[in-house]
């Protein structure tokens, strides 16, 4: 796409930011054809993680420094000042990756995480938790919807599994990271887990000022929140008991499947999508830092349950019961990202098996790689070949791609472009899951819960 050289799309020290100073890190050109020679996958791999990584680096806010919630390149103010606690939290591993990689320098990384951490020690706190959005310029909570105005417990344990990842990597470092270390280690045991048990033997997402538990959603799995369990029982000031785990999340054991597809075991019961398992995400924003690798616990073997929810979801394409054009072994991936109503317009949607608009959403089969790698780089050497100009652009793959409908969502998620960087991330060095897994209180929070892991000898 980007013709710099003959192979690479690479990044321009130079220009001018908003304030008319020099940036701190690399600007991105804007996208032309693909080159004529066929990258390896190496390349490929290097190509679409750098390029994505654009998407924390350049597109930031850029007084927090934290990730948009979204950015349109064809009109790039839309929601300029609103950013995403969660996909900030996916933000930090990336440029932990990004910096191990040298895509970025050490001194431009952290730079850009004090920011972030100054940023987060003033803004809006709810018992510890941060709100879903954040205003950006003024730290103040951006209500999600009218009575989620307050602390997000979800969005704050993707965000506080990033802070632990930073902190594992600057820990041993020079005076100035070790201290940059000890801010997100503070504002980490901040977070009251505990009151977001409302007293019950569960945790619950929300609670607000205003409308104190209104909101009511409790955390009963399975789908994308066991993370937020973890850093509960891990947290040195405020953890849960282990009963919140067993009673509320595995639902005294009732999340156990019995069910197959594909004469594969879904294992755990997917919340309203027990058939096909849920959309893919569930298979990756709890798994950029805990390592599913030979990690089980009464329940289930985490490895299993994940690999078996992507294959299914690959098996299901390639079947293509609704005959859509292109589903395929090389064109596949449902998982929660824009989507095309039926009016051409486009909206949002939690795409998977049992709820199919025609739509893949590329950032599903690419955070799959670490489970699925063949099928994985199939589709992300398809798109990047064959459909480079609708699929492609300044901040990596676009988040939403359909052949039946000759349609695009060129526009860009923090939610979805995050895991796309951090699992090839892990697919290609384990750094993120080995800072994570190897970070004292994450293993004995896993230990508290009943977990095992034979990888990381617990």
């Amino acid at each position: 796409m980007i013709k710099i050289s003959i192979l690479f799309a690479f990044f321009l020290f130079t220009g001018c930011d908003s304030s008319g100073s020099k940036p701190s890190g690399p600007v991105v050109v804007p996208p032309v054809e693909v080159p004529v020679v066929k990258l390896t996958d190496e390349e490929l791999m290097d190509l679409v993680q750098k390029q994505t990584f654009a998407y924390f680096w350049n597109y930031a806010q850029p007084n927090s420094g934290m990730a948009r919630e979204r950015y349109h390149p064809q009109d790039p103010t839309y929601d300029e000042h609103i950013v995403t606690t969660g996909g900030s939290g996916f933000g930090l591993m990336a440029i932990i990756s990004a910096m191990s990689r040298g895509y970025i320098s050490r001194d431009q990384g952290t730079e850009r995480l004090n920011k972030i951490a100054n940023f987060l020690a003033t803004a809006d706190r709810f018992h510890g938790a941060w709100s879903h959005w954040i205003n950006g310029n003024t730290g103040q909570v951006i209500p999600f919807g009218t009575k989620d105005n307050g602390g997000d417990l979800v969005e704050t344990s993707f965000l506080v599994a990033g802070m632990i990842t930073v902190r594992e990597y600057l820990k041993n470092g020079t005076t100035s990271e070790k201290a940059l270390a000890q801010k997100f280690d503070d504002l980490y045991k901040g977070v009251d887990w505990q009151w977001y048990t409302n007293g019950q033997n569960k945790l619950f997402w929300h609670w607000s000022p205003n409308y104190a538990w209104q909101m009511n959603f409790p955390l009963e799995g399975y789908n994308e929140c066991l993370i937020t369990y973890v850093m509960a029982a891990a947290s040195p000031t405020h953890p849960i008991a282990p009963i919140a785990y067993h009673e509320g999340w595995a639902r005294s054991g009732a999340i156990v499947s019995a069910r197959t597809k594909y004469n594969l075991p879904l294992i755990l019961k997917h919340n309203g999508a027990e058939e096909f398992g849920g959309p893919l995400f569930w298979a990756h924003y709890s798994y950029l830092g805990l390592d599913p690798h030979q990690l089980t616990d009464q329940y289930a073997n985490y490895w299993d349950l994940n690999s078996n929810q992507v294959k299914i979801d690959y098996l299901y394409c390639v079947a293509n019961p609704l005959s859509y054009k292109g589903y395929g072994a090389n064109y596949w991936g449902l998982s929660a990202s824009y989507s095309r109503n039926t009016d051409g317009t486009i909206g949002y949607d939690s795409h998977m098996p049992s709820n199919d608009k025609a739509v893949i959403s590329p950032t599903a089969a690419i955070s799959s790689i670490v489970y699925t790698p063949i099928e994985s780089k199939a589709l992300m050497r398809n798109l990047y070949e064959n459909y480079n100009k609708d699929t492609w652009g300044v901040a990596g793959f676009y988040d939403a791609h359909s052949q039946q409908y000759n349609w695009s969502a060129q526009r860009y998620l923090a939610i979805d472009q995050g895991p796309e960087m951090v699992m090839l991330e892990n697919y290609r060095s384990g750094l993120i899951w080995q800072l994570f897994m190897n970070a004292p209180e994450v293993k004995q929070g896993l230990i508290t819960l009943g977990f095992h892991s034979g990888k990381y000898g617990f």
